[in-house]
């Protein structure tokens, strides 16, 4: 996909665009403002780490609807009795709105808000499908890649998933994520261009399949790349393979396990090639690993240095999608402000614009979140939501994602314990305040009379 698809106003549902064309026709000019949360965690996750932002950001700055789009809609037998001032106000749209999001790297729960777009309905509305798109998918990777990091017990992990991502786009954007998650670089080499992500590769086994002889194999690439080499070895036999390596007097920066017994193989390997004077060569290990294998691996005392992710981590494969909602939380017009809730069936949404309070315990980890009025002030409380965009441009420079990366790791220890364990974790306090409770009643008393 090209950077101008990329920013395409088409990159939306059609419903964003049919209701804009009503609101429009009917002369809705109200200023809404919109939350986007995700509903409920999925089962193994105590917590999300928030990421997404900056590309929701650039997408809102640079959005507009092109003349080919714009015929494109025209062509489409819904619009047949939409005006013609509806398309000739499509030339001119912008995003003019307010943003206010929590900061990509911070540690966040289910129903808490992690963006609010305030802007023209119009503006608001079409921009709904590209926001929950992007800030769901890549926190939803950032999140896996926290895990797997956490499982790794500060050994060092590569994510190594764009060949099973949902196409290339994700591939890059799963790598960004992964590396504000945790990792320390990825396979990718466009996510390392474009975002400055350290990048790592070593040899697939056609390369030694290539090749009459494995040993030859070795050598040629060694020949090629003689400082910082890792080696295959289980393309037929892994420990033979180590075996040739020892022989010729090698030293490859690690010898990387992609198969089998990874935890007796591991150990023989260590072994081996300690006795053969190759202490400093790493075991690298890869193939279907997950947060929960690499845990297993650890516990049960396997020597591994470091750990190449694939699938698992571009996929978030236990946990592929999050339950993310936009919601209509207010409206304003010259009467004033006036509150929108939902009330179907565990599906109810608090109304009013919000604001999210974290308490910390005296050690500085997380005690409780509250989710509250925006105009509410709670003492002793850190607000996680902030203002990051107005008049649809950004008032501040995006931090570089090594800045990302440290907020994620330095937040991800402060959760409890218990909240961050990989298995059946426990839910993380997150109340409502009072005043946005009796707010919620409130509304709900006046939709009652109102129906």
């Amino acid at each position: 996909m090209s950077e101008r698809s990329c920013r395409s106003a088409l990159l939306t549902d059609l419903y964003e665009v049919t209701m804009a064309a009503a609101y429009f026709e009917n002369g809705f000019s109200d200023k809404a403002s919109f939350e986007l949360f995700v509903r409920s965690l999925p089962k193994e996750r105590g917590y999300l780490i928030a990421a997404g932002l900056d590309q929701a950001l650039e997408y809102l700055e640079n959005l507009q609807f092109r003349e080919d789009e714009i015929a494109y809609l025209r062509s489409q037998p819904v619009f047949r009795n939409v005006r013609d001032e509806f398309f000739e106000y499509l030339k001119a749209f912008r995003f003019t709105g307010e943003v206010w999001a929590v900061p990509e790297g911070t540690p966040v729960f289910g129903e808490e808000p992690l963006l609010r777009v305030t802007a023209p309905m119009i503006e608001a509305q079409v921009v709904e499908t590209f926001l929950l798109s992007t800030l769901t998918f890549q926190s939803m990777i950032a999140s896996k890649a926290a895990r797997v990091a956490s499982a790794a017990q500060g050994r060092t992990i590569i994510e190594f998933g764009s060949r099973r991502a949902h196409g290339p786009e994700a591939g890059v954007l799963a790598a960004r994520a992964a590396y504000i998650g945790g990792c320390v670089g990825t396979s990718n080499l466009e996510a390392g261009k474009h975002f400055g992500i350290p990048v790592f590769g070593t040899l697939a086994h056609s390369f030694v399949m290539a090749y009459d002889d494995e040993e030859d194999a070795f050598q040629r690439f060694i020949n090629i790349f003689p400082e910082r080499n890792v080696l295959l070895v289980d393309t037929y036999d892994t420990m033979a393979a180590i075996e040739k390596i020892i022989r010729n007097g090698w030293h490859p920066a690690a010898v990387r396990l992609d198969s089998g017994n990874l935890l007796a193989l591991s150990k023989l390997a260590r072994k081996r090639l300690d006795d053969g004077g190759l202490r400093k060569t790493e075991i690298f290990a890869s193939g279907d690993l997950d947060e929960f294998a690499i845990a297993e691996l650890l516990a049960k005392g396997a020597p591994v240095d470091s750990f190449g992710v694939g699938t698992a981590l571009a996929t978030s494969k236990d946990a592929p999608a999050l339950s993310g909602v936009y919601k209509l939380v207010d409206l304003e017009s010259e009467a004033g402000i006036s509150y929108r809730a939902k009330f179907s069936h565990e599906k109810v949404t608090y109304p009013g614009r919000k604001q999210v309070y974290r308490f910390h315990h005296p050690d500085g980890t997380f005690r409780e979140d509250v989710i509250a009025c925006e105009s509410e002030s709670l003492e002793g409380a850190q607000p996680l939501v902030e203002c990051v965009m107005k008049n649809g441009k950004r008032i501040k420079a995006a931090p570089k994602l090594r800045e990302i990366q440290d907020r994620a790791r330095e937040e991800r220890m402060k959760i409890p314990a218990d909240c961050a364990r990989l298995r059946e974790p426990q839910k993380y306090p997150v109340t409502f305040s009072d005043r946005l409770r009796a707010l919620l009643r409130a509304v709900h008393k006046e939709m009652v009379v109102k129906q």
